[in-house]
């Protein structure tokens, strides 16, 4: 389970002013922070849980009230004057939509979640900011791609994109709106292309950052930067997914050279992104026109098999190993097109990762919904109008088929 940060234990206060200690029940929201993570920590999995010793099934309607309860408390404080009383409460909403299928709670409270997960992002510091950003992404997960989750991106879009591209903003918090921006257009964005276009456009506002400058080589980059411009490049290539075919002609020809020159980046993790990035576009490629090869393949193909067989004492040796292991998996797809097929189980179920557009996405509500995905995956696994489900649906193979329309790609894989 994600943990809720804990702050010190403060003392007897009875006031809501300033200080935001307790609130108008007298509970003080480290008091209830740590109420609601002792209360997931047990009741998440309670839909299948049966109790030791007596043989009867947990009460799942009590326990998902109990949350409810303790979720309305939360959602009080999100509008305290109080920044540490806001922030806990963010962190117990992150924490509870991660663990717990939510949507019928939701529906009718997300314009008021919304409004102040708007205010927190506008007038927050920088740790709120970082914390409502994802509860942004959670609470478009939760809501799904209708009606409802497209009203709540369109209502977030523009302070997320605003955060991302705002040089001066702290750099965890342009981290956590790039994740954010990237899930909640890929759950909720409509057939209208503006909103997947404009998001696209921001967060490569961001990453080509790390692009070579005009004489081939790479920018010096100021330390955390490369974090940011990882979460960005994965977050956009999420959303090419969603690209009709014309599109990811236009990405392919443009961003395929300069992301093989990324390769040489210093930073691993950035590499990585980048390698898997590239594997990602050449499988989009290849699906749009099974002939699909990059031009300058051979170099490409060189530059991943040094990075595959990395032996350099400079760097930690799991970041060697790391990195050899993902790049021997990208060159391998390169090649000969293989991929090492994985399989994840969620109770009698299982999905299979049988591509790079399936890894990303998966690895996206991973990011998101952390340890709570298996259950969110178990939940949802019938429901159809869940985003997740597009990893059970048939419809998800013949994707690829339709990409020459421009159309909202969940109509053919939820």
């Amino acid at each position: 389970m994600p943990r809720s940060k804990k702050g010190k234990r403060r003392g007897n206060r009875s006031s809501k002013g300033r200080n935001g200690v307790r609130g108008e029940s007298g509970v003080s929201d480290d008091d209830l922070a740590l109420e609601v993570l002792s209360h997931y920590s047990s009741t998440s999995e309670s839909a299948s849980v049966i109790e030791e010793g007596t043989g009867e099934v947990v009460d799942e309607q009590t326990a998902q009230e109990e949350t409810e309860d303790k979720l309305k408390q939360c959602i009080d404080n999100l509008m305290d004057k109080s920044a540490k009383t806001r922030l806990a409460a963010l962190e117990s909403l992150h924490l509870g939509f991660s663990s717990r299928v939510l949507y019928e709670f939701l529906l009718e409270r997300r314009f008021t979640i919304s409004d102040c997960l708007e205010r927190s992002l506008k007038k927050g510091g920088g740790e709120e900011q970082a914390t409502a950003a994802t509860v942004c992404a959670l609470l478009c997960v939760q809501l799904g791609g209708g009606v409802e989750g497209e009203e709540g991106f369109k209502m977030l879009r523009p302070i997320l994109s605003s955060i991302l591209i705002d040089s001066c903003a702290s750099l965890p918090a342009r981290q956590s709106c790039a994740r954010a921006l990237g899930m909640c257009c890929y759950v909720s964005a409509s057939d209208d292309a503006e909103d997947l276009l404009k998001s696209i456009g921001h967060l490569e506002s961001v990453f080509v950052g790390s692009y070579p400058l005009g004489d081939g080589t790479l920018p010096s980059v100021k330390a955390g930067i490369p974090a940011l411009h990882s979460a960005a490049l994965q977050s956009w290539a999420l959303l090419c997914t969603l690209c009709p075919a014309s599109r990811i002609n236009t990405i392919l020809n443009h961003h395929m050279p300069r992301l093989h020159t990324c390769l040489e980046s210093s930073e691993v993790n950035f590499r990585i992104a980048v390698g898997e990035t590239i594997a990602l576009l050449c499988e989009l490629g290849r699906d749009i026109d099974q002939e699909f090869e990059y031009e300058d393949c051979d170099a490409l193909c060189d530059s991943l098999k040094n990075l595959a067989t990395d032996g350099n004492k400079h760097r930690a040796k799991n970041d060697r190993r790391k990195q050899r292991s993902i790049f021997r998996e990208v060159l391998h797809y390169i090649e000969n097109e293989d991929f090492t097929e994985e399989k994840i189980q969620f109770g009698i179920e299982a999905i299979y990762i049988d591509g790079w557009i399936r890894r990303r996405i998966y690895d996206a509500f991973k990011e998101v919904l952390e340890s709570g995905v298996r259950h969110h995956l178990q939940v949802r696994r019938t429901n159809c109008s869940s985003p997740l489900h597009l990893f059970n649906s048939a419809a998800f193979k013949a994707r690829t088929k339709l990409r020459n329309k421009v159309r909202d790609k969940r109509a053919d894989v939820m």
